[in-house]
């Protein structure tokens, strides 16, 4: 699998795609049509469909891997959490949010109960909802699970986790949408010190948060704050590139 991931990760879809269809076959081949691991490479193959926007030919992949998941573990098991997630961030990116809520409710519902309030992967699941909230501009609803969200993972992971980041990050942005540049800020700054601490002053995380940050101040008509950040951000992704 370390091969097609990095096929998947480089983009290189038309690499990619024969060998996730054969891991398939192979499965299909050897465990049957209903196996879990049968329902992994369906998600694999899926998830590379929707990384390049080939959003009808990863929805009935998504939905018969998570019905084999259902039937296989019963309708509450943490697998199953994670294949309607998968499938709500396909509607997400679809603009189908009144198909991908109820998705997300009973993936967030599945990961509490199985998990605990106070999992990691709740605050994830509340993540994923708050972010189909956030593109409906329904700040209200979407405000508190972030929040909610950002405790999760400060108590579980420390307060320098890149996972506090993440969510720093998106509660800075639902602020930012709202016109809240004065809560947002502190929010940026500190996910990019995590982040810099973290993963190093060069990783492509960085240079999102410094992207953010310059985006607020270029709001602001802050350009002398903006600029150096600008820079910095560019030179990083030059950095980067092969």
């Amino acid at each position: 699998m370390i091969v097609l991931e990095l096929y998947s990760d480089q983009g290189r879809y038309a690499e990619a795609e024969p060998l996730y269809k054969r891991s398939l076959a192979i499965r299909e081949k050897a465990f049957g049509p209903d196996h879990t691991n049968v329902a992994v490479s369906l998600n694999n193959l899926a998830e590379l469909y929707r990384a390049h926007g080939l959003y009808t030919k990863a929805e009935p992949l998504y939905k018969r891997s998570l019905a084999i998941d259902e039937k296989a573990l019963g309708p509450d098991h943490t697998n199953v959490a994670a294949s309607l997630s998968n499938l709500a961030a396909l509607y997400v990116g679809q603009g189908r949010y009144a198909d991908a809520e109820p998705l997300l409710e009973r993936s967030l519902a599945i990961s509490e109960k199985a998990l605990g309030p106070d999992h990691p992967d709740v605050a994830l699941s509340l993540n994923n909802l708050a972010a189909g909230y956030l593109k409906q501009d329904r700040y209200v609803d979407a405000e508190p699970l972030y929040e909610r969200a950002l405790v999760i993972y400060e108590k579980a992971l420390g307060p320098d986790h890149p996972n506090v980041a993440t969510a720093l990050n998106n509660l800075a942005l639902l602020y930012f949408n709202q016109g809240r540049y004065a809560e947002a800020e502190p929010l940026y700054k500190r996910s990019l010190a995590i982040r810099e601490k973290a993963l190093g002053p060069d990783h492509p995380d960085v240079a999102q948060s410094l992207d953010n940050l310059t985006v607020l101040y270029t709001n602001q008509g802050r350009d002398a704050d903006a600029e150096p950040l600008r820079k910095r951000s560019l030179a990083i992704r030059e950095k980067a590139q092969p």
